[in-house]
């Protein structure tokens, strides 16, 4: 680990609200490095995503997958757009490339309500919740991606994936997320999600996830079928703490979790490997709002909160944790007094709006607080 203090930020905003909610994220972290001192941002814009595709026949350039390797943290809107695709069917998406050639193992999805938004849970429980959950972004079933076996018009086959060189590094970061978690006041507890009684391959999961699991005799370690999960998602997600499951689980768990919180413009992301991050909101690039001023940026402003925690952690750098935390504050603010709705929750917030609001806070009475 080495102190540092000036970073370099690789921007993709990618496509359709990709631009409109990434304008704002930078301007609000101009304003955190501002407030906070101790560090600096410069950006590096680069351009990918599907209208790239649709202009260049590439999704990704190399020189802009360069540049991204080169950076200490990649920041991204949204990519792809439905009606642009793949000749095999498949969307555009540079992101799952850029899990998969960075090596970004372990996808971090914060399950984090706010007071004064509409939740689809009536229980005070369900209004503060603060879970995680992990997944493994770079196999699983998506390692079929681009490698369908097709037989004729009569069959296709993808093939799932489970190593157990990436699932001991997914369940050691999960381990070790608890950990620190446990250290902040919170269960420290970690549930592995699998579907070990039927598929062999998550029998392999879940003995790999024992094994790690004895290195933290400190941390609650327990099982947790993915169906019975999915209910217990919303029935009683309070449960959890640290969740941990394979690839396409996480991928559809983890959208259960956005609804949780309101709506996938409240849910942010992290893709995180040993050297290198993506962070990203979960939702995708909506054309169908695309210049209306709707798209909720939350999300995005609230993945740039875990791209300056993790800048800090890794570079022994506690101005950018204070300005991560500064970014969540702003964003509690903002919206505690519950008059700050955004378009997908049944409001009229928009992505001005909300921009500003959280924008005050960072200026005003969150900025002053921190000192």
């Amino acid at each position: 680990m080495t102190n540092h203090s000036n970073f370099t930020i690789a921007v993709l905003a990618g496509d359709g609200i990709g631009t409109e909610v990434m304008a704002p994220c930078v301007e609000l972290l101009d304003a955190v490095c501002a407030a906070v001192g101790g560090f600096t941002l410069s950006w590096n814009h680069l351009d990918a995503g599907a209208d790239h595709y649709r202009r260049t026949g590439v999704s990704i350039p190399d020189e802009a997958l360069a540049a991204a390797r080169q950076a200490n943290a990649i920041l991204l809107g949204a990519m792809g757009l439905p009606h642009i695709r793949y000749p095999d069917g498949t969307e555009i998406a540079p992101q799952l490339e850029l899990r998969e050639k960075l090596d970004l193992y372990a996808g971090v999805r914060p399950i984090k309500t706010f007071a004064g938004l509409p939740l689809p849970l009536a229980s005070p429980k369900a209004a503060n919740l603060d879970a995680v959950l992990v997944r493994e972004s770079t196999e699983g079933l998506f390692a079929a991606r681009g490698h369908c076996q097709m037989d004729g018009d009569n069959a296709a086959r993808d093939t799932m994936v489970i190593t157990r060189h990436t699932s001991e590094r997914l369940f050691d970061f999960a381990f070790e997320l608890a950990r620190q978690r446990k250290a902040q006041g919170f269960a420290g507890k970690v549930t592995c999600v699998d579907k070990a009684n039927v598929l062999g391959s998550f029998a392999f999961f879940r003995r790999i996830f024992d094994e790690r699991a004895e290195r933290y005799p400190d941390i609650e370690a327990n099982h947790c079928y993915v169906d019975a999960a999915g209910l217990r998602l919303v029935k009683s997600p309070w449960e959890f703490d640290v969740m941990v499951t394979e690839n396409m689980f996480g991928d559809i768990l983890s959208d259960v979790c956005a609804g949780l919180m309101g709506g996938m413009g409240m849910a942010p992301s992290a893709d995180i490997g040993d050297q290198q991050a993506v962070f990203q909101p979960c939702h995708g690039s909506a054309p169908d709002i695309v210049g209306q001023g709707k798209a909720n940026p939350i999300a995005t402003f609230l993945s740039a909160a875990l791209m300056l925690d993790w800048l800090g952690k890794k570079h022994a750098n506690k101005a950018c944790q204070d300005g991560a935390g500064m970014i969540v504050a702003a964003v509690a603010a903002a919206l505690r007094n519950g008059q700050l709705i955004p378009y997908e929750l049944g409001g009229t917030a928009g992505t001005a709006q909300i921009s500003d609001a959280i924008m005050g806070q960072v200026e005003q009475p969150v900025a002053a607080s921190l000192k």
